[in-house]
């Protein structure tokens, strides 16, 4: 699976400790192969506090027995190992997270692909490393198990494959749709102000402890720095940063991001480092971003440009360093 990045950092405004009125109470643990960090500004008692520590881990553990992949009895380790191409019912966020993976997969025209995992395995960014990085043979071999459209959702809700050996994985937008049902079931609760993080994808509403818009840090995609590039504010908005900095190797003097390209089964080498975009819903942002990453500066900026999404790039340069390129609605929306 893609190890999720850890692109964002949080910036803490202190938790507001001896201020009468609502508190800040923060909430933060292991989660999907990665961790995750919850922030509440709330005028609750401190056992009620516990009470939504539990309402966020029952909501993780809940995910997490529906659409992991390292979980063999997860609903979706269970769909990837059958061999029927007969349709099943899934739970309905399983249903939402595949939905969303086939509307971007097609927007993107494959850029973006939950059945990408056989790929990634092959050059060594799974859960074993490879030996060696696959000759064209066998990438031709594993490219033929690979594709959305061998996925297909019936009006019945039910989910097929179209070829038995197919696999998916929803890493690219597992830990953004977890941010999101946080923040649903909290405000269910009645909480306004609040911020999910779920492997650096994040969701925020309402105001933060200082009654201000919660800042989140996009980092300079360097892979031993914990600079900030950038901050954006968000207020009833989502951000999610894919990048190459944090996951490649180096084999034979030659860097392999662990971004692959589904259209050719090799990881990507075009010059953008990171991308980050703006959304309300934290699934789309996850699965966007990943699928800009793969697409590259250019093409994936006009790509971003005609969908109107929120988009902020930032692509190595021989001669500048970094340079920085964002998408007419991310600069209306960090105004």
């Amino acid at each position: 699976m893609r190890w999720l990045l850890w692109t964002l950092l949080l910036i803490l405004l202190g938790c507001g400790c001896g201020l009468s009125g609502p508190q800040e109470y923060q909430f933060h643990g292991p989660t999907m192969g990665t961790a995750y960090t919850v922030k509440v500004v709330a005028a609750v008692s401190s056992k009620e506090a516990e009470q939504v520590g539990l309402l966020i881990r029952g909501v993780l553990a809940s995910l997490e027995a529906k659409m992991s992949t390292w979980e063999p009895d997860s609903e979706l380790s269970r769909f990837n190992q059958s061999q029927s191409t007969e349709p099943v019912a899934f739970s309905p966020e399983v249903v939402d997270v595949f939905r969303i993976a086939q509307e971007v997969s097609r927007q993107t025209e494959g850029a973006f692909d939950a059945t990408v995992m056989p790929l990634v395995e092959a050059w060594g960014f799974g859960r074993r490393p490879a030996p060696k990085p696959p000759d064209e043979s066998s990438l031709q071999m594993i490219r033929e198990h690979v594709g959305y459209h061998y996925i297909e959702i019936g009006k019945d809700n039910r989910v097929r494959k179209l070829r038995p050996d197919i696999y998916c994985d929803f890493s690219a937008l597992a830990p953004g749709y977890a941010s999101d049902c946080i923040i649903r079931a909290l405000e269910q609760r009645g909480i306004r102000r609040c911020m999910a993080e779920v492997g650096g994808e994040v969701r925020a509403v309402g105001m933060n402890a200082a009654n201000q818009p919660w800042k989140i840090g996009i980092l300079r995609p360097v892979s031993d720095e914990t600079d900030i590039q950038r901050i954006v504010l968000l207020d009833n908005l989502s951000v999610s940063t894919s990048g190459d900095y944090r996951e490649y190797h180096i084999r034979e003097g030659k860097r392999w991001s662990h971004t692959i390209d589904p259209a050719t089964g090799r990881p990507v080498e075009h010059p953008l480092a990171s991308v980050s975009v703006l959304h309300r819903e934290c699934a789309w942002a996850d699965a966007y971003a990943t699928a800009l990453m793969v697409m590259g500066p250019e093409k994936g900026y006009d790509f971003a440009v005609r969908q109107g999404l929120g988009a902020y790039f930032i692509v190595h340069s021989e001669t500048e360093g970094f340079v920085e390129k964002t998408t007419p609605a991310f600069d209306a929306a960090v105004k």
